[in-house]
């Protein structure tokens, strides 16, 4: 039988949170049949939080992605699927080739600055506007917009439909923070932009705190972490890629959530990364950006963590500093907790999502 709904990727995970765990499960667990045709990798599972999972061989390089656009839409069409919600700009155009299905198109990032760091500063403001321009030019027509930040809707479409990366209760009780080192917690993605040698130079300013990073070098950096952290090496644990559930059970025994992006780049600017929503669930303080404006928003509404110039070390080192009181890490810890699940709860994207497909797509019999 054929999918309701496809969830069509070119480059996402099969598992992916976002696309898998949130926005197609809280479809599969409302009654919509749910696929995932994504890249293929020999670990994927069948299936995953109701979501049926369908893969392809991957293309290498963006040229490979651009040309397999009309086999990406070939296979979404063979589907079956009578709604398409599609996740990048290419599967976007793949979607859209693969009508007649309704198309969602679905805005995870600030798309018209993906090439300012390929491009002198000259060009970049006539690239963005290009690439703005076929943005809006795909936007208008789909049948729907969705977006995983405010700050992004304007590139695509003004009538853009929130579904904001906040996060579900994973069940595991909160942290109750005691004295003692700190055990500084790292979740997801980590690069040189998203500033590790930055965390790097701070922990050694920190004598005695310990690192664990749970994700991936996405920039292929990590020889090059290990070789710069030195001595440091013996305060850091490589956690890899978590599952939800053993994310949450490690975030329930650290004491700081980092997000340390670096400024220069507009979608750390405009980033709303599930990792401040699954340590604001842990009961963990935040260290971020000031500069990072959705972020920041959520950091001072909910009054759960410190907001740093992230480029400078000797502000992360004293944000660590400030937090060593076991007494304002539970109040900022408890602050976080509350907030994600009142003020930013996953349940009421997940039925802003829910009351769109009931526009596009009545619920199955």
């Amino acid at each position: 039988m054929p999918p309701d709904v496809l969830m069509l990727s070119a480059a996402h995970p099969p598992d992916d949170v976002r696309i898998v765990r949130r926005e197609g499960a809280a479809l599969a667990a409302a009654g919509w049949r749910v696929a995932h045709l994504c890249a293929a990798r020999p670990d994927a599972p069948a299936a995953c939080a109701g979501v049926v999972i369908q893969g392809f061989a991957r293309p290498r390089g963006w040229l490979a992605r651009l040309l397999h656009i009309p086999r990406l839409a070939r296979l979404a069409r063979a589907s079956g699927a009578r709604v398409i919600h599609a996740h990048e700009p290419d599967s976007w155009l793949a979607a859209l080739l693969a009508r007649p299905a309704r198309v969602v198109l679905d805005v995870h990032e600030h798309y018209p600055s993906r090439l300012d760091s390929r491009l002198p500063a000259l060009l970049r403001p006539a690239a963005r506007a290009v690439l703005r321009a076929a943005c809006r030019a795909l936007g208008a027509r789909a049948d729907a917009v969705v977006v995983a930040k405010d700050g992004v809707a304007g590139d695509v479409r003004c009538d853009a439909v929130p579904v904001r990366n906040y996060a579900p209760d994973p069940g595991v009780a909160p942290r109750r923070h005691t004295p003692g080192p700190l055990h500084l917690l790292h979740i997801g993605a980590i690069s040189r932009a998203r500033g590790w040698p930055q965390l790097l130079a701070a922990l050694a300013l920190v004598d005695d705190a310990r690192l664990t990073i749970a994700g991936r070098f996405t920039d292929g950096s990590g020889a090059e972490f290990m070789a710069a952290s030195g001595p440091l090496a013996a305060r850091i644990t490589l956690a890899g890629w978590l599952a939800p559930e053993a994310l949450a059970r490690l975030a329930a025994v650290a004491d700081v959530n980092l997000i340390l992006f670096q400024p220069g780049e507009e979608n750390h600017r405009l980033a709303l990364p599930h990792k401040l929503a699954d340590g604001m669930l842990a009961g963990l303080p935040v260290i971020a950006p000031a500069f990072a404006t959705e972020v920041a928003a959520m950091v001072r509404a909910a009054d759960c963590g410190l907001l740093v110039d992230v480029a400078d070390p000797q502000a992360i080192a004293d944000a660590l500093a400030t937090l060593r009181d076991p007494g304002l890490r539970q109040r900022l810890g408890d602050n976080a907790r509350r907030a994600a699940r009142e003020m930013f709860s996953w349940e009421a994207e997940a039925e802003t999502l829910r009351a769109l497909y009931r526009r596009l797509l009545p619920v199955p019999a």
